[in-house]
């Protein structure tokens, strides 16, 4: 580069991917400023999703693509992180605090999607969110025991609950009002309102995101969720086995049908290691995630292992993330979380909050 210009310097940044986005910088919109002083070049980079670690590690790419260039002495680098609210259904407003409703959905039961949300939820936190999540499975409600949550939420006007926390992650679930032990005998309607009042009843604060678990299947818990709930996107779970698959492309297709913006596939129990001799094997097929998002045009946000201390963490209660955080399996749990709210911010925002209201007055 004979001279040190904005097209330049531009030039050299359309020559870098974000990992996530999958765009090059100039493309994906994510250089806000650029400046220039004799051989010094000052580069501020927004992502639009919680980048945590990567943050650095973009930071630094870019810090050695500029100054491997002969006009350039220094490159300062500063990456930032703003996540802004995304569009919902048509028809809904977006609750007011909460930026982003993210619903994590399967068509089968055993697939692993609570376990997957609470870790993904935690991913997001680690990666400097503010991030709720709620259990929307009523009748199997399993995130007190996966988050090591217990005792009943305060309410401090005797009309809203005040959400539990755990590792800097506020959750709601029927399962802070009952009895672990006791089952929920309740009809399809009072189901879903119990649903509706969870959501709209806690204080959940000023969120970037909030993860709905939703139970398995695509029937009232479902239909109340894209009906009455603004969802921005939701993320499907499943293992690579035929009969999760078939299942979870219905539950793909009821969030096509009801405009819900699905974020990507997440395949699960995708490949055990075995801990005695290191064989590899694909217990329940391989490549089933994959197969779905190319067929159906959505993305492959990833995939996780069938491995026992996924399973041992979760039940004592400190997941995988929390409980390993350097570990392999959460730096997966934290590239899928990146690649799902990256999968977001590519999307419409809603500006909805700034515009101002026009009161008319009689004077």
């Amino acid at each position: 580069m004979s001279e040190l210009s904005r097209e330049n310097i531009d030039a050299l940044l359309k020559g870098i991917n974000d990992r996530y986005l999958e765009k090059d910088l100039i493309s994906s919109n994510v250089v806000k400023s650029v400046e220039i002083k004799d051989a010094i070049v000052f580069v501020r980079i927004e992502l639009g999703y919680p980048a945590g670690s990567y943050r650095d590690e973009l930071a630094a790419e870019v810090k050695t693509v500029l100054e491997a260039d002969a006009a350039i002495d220094t490159a300062e680098i500063v990456v930032e992180q703003r996540i802004s609210a995304h569009s919902v259904q048509k028809s809904l407003k977006r609750i007011e605090g909460i930026k982003n409703i993210i619903a994590v959905a399967s068509g089968k039961g055993g697939v692993g999607k609570s376990t997957t949300s609470a870790n993904l939820a935690l991913a997001l936190v680690a990666d400097g969110a503010t991030v709720g999540i709620l259990d929307a499975d009523i009748y199997g409600p399993s995130q007190p025991r996966m988050l090591g949550m217990s005792g009943s939420p305060e309410s401090k006007d005797g009309k809203t609950l005040e959400p539990m926390e755990n590792y800097g992650l506020k959750a709601m679930s029927i399962g802070f009002l009952v009895e672990e032990d006791t089952p929920m005998i309740w009809r399809g309607p009072m189901v879903t309102q119990a649903l509706e009042q969870l959501l709209n009843d806690t204080n959940w604060g000023d969120l970037d995101y909030l993860i709905v678990d939703l139970p398995p299947g695509t029937g009232d818990t479902q239909l109340t969720l894209s009906q009455k709930i603004p969802v921005s996107g939701a993320v499907i779970v499943t293992t690579p086995q035929d009969i999760a698959l078939l299942d979870a492309r219905k539950g793909l297709k009821m969030f096509e049908k009801v405009e819900v913006p699905v974020l990507g596939v997440v395949e699960n129990m995708s490949i055990h290691i075995c801990s005695e001799c290191g064989n590899a094997e694909h217990i329940f097929g391989e490549g089933g995630g994959q197969r779905m998002a190319d067929e159906h045009d959505v993305d492959f946000l990833g995939a996780l292992p069938l491995d026992m201390s996924i399973r041992e963490q979760a039940d004592s209660g400190n997941p995988s993330v929390v409980s390993d955080p350097d570990g392999k399996v959460a730096e997966l749990y934290k590239d899928i979380s990146r690649a799902m709210t990256s999968r977001l911010a590519s999307q419409a925002k809603d500006y909805s909050t700034k515009f101002p209201n026009i009161v008319i007055q009689s004077t």
